[in-house]
């Protein structure tokens, strides 16, 4: 079988590697929870809050994608296998059956700051092993910052 090549040295390919894993489980969890509680999500502001979860999901969705894709760029062989997802992933995540609206808001700005603060880690962890990588985290962060600061705005309105 072929390998893939990595461009980097093997010690900066393993850091990275484990970043861009860890970020893939990550991403392909935030993906399931939204979608989880999108399906499930009941209360007055339903539609909005479902809308809003669609665009989370897309987002991890993409990511998910690009990080598994530079993975492999880099000769990491992404795993985004259920078993591999259900084995690390460890983000809060809805209950079962159906979901208030104002509890998957609280859930979802959880799981989101539980996420950036993982990503912060790795922003740092891969600075000096491949920038490149470390560029695309700075990328996914932003966007999951955007995203909580939306549901966190949501969660002040529910409160008044």
């Amino acid at each position: 079988m072929t390998v893939v090549k990595s461009t980097i040295p093997d010690s900066d390919r393993q850091v990275t590697g484990d970043a861009l894993q860890s970020t893939l489980v990550d991403l392909l969890g935030l993906s399931l929870i939204g979608k989880q509680a999108h399906w499930n999500i009941v209360g007055p502001r339903f539609r909005s809050i479902h809308l809003q979860l669609d665009e989370v999901v897309a987002a991890a969705r993409a990511f998910a994608d690009t990080v598994a894709e530079r993975s492999a760029a880099l000769g990491v062989p992404p795993d985004g296998r259920p078993e591999t997802v259900a084995s690390a992933f460890t983000l809060p995540g809805p209950k079962d059956g159906w979901v208030r609206d104002t509890e998957v808001v609280e859930l979802v700005v959880e799981a989101l700051e539980a996420a950036i603060g993982r990503l912060r880690e790795r922003i740092d962890a891969t600075e000096k092993p491949d920038p490149v990588t470390q560029d695309l985290l700075i990328t996914i962060t932003a966007e999951l910052e955007k995203q909580r600061w939306m549901f966190a705005a949501e969660n002040v309105a529910g409160k008044d």
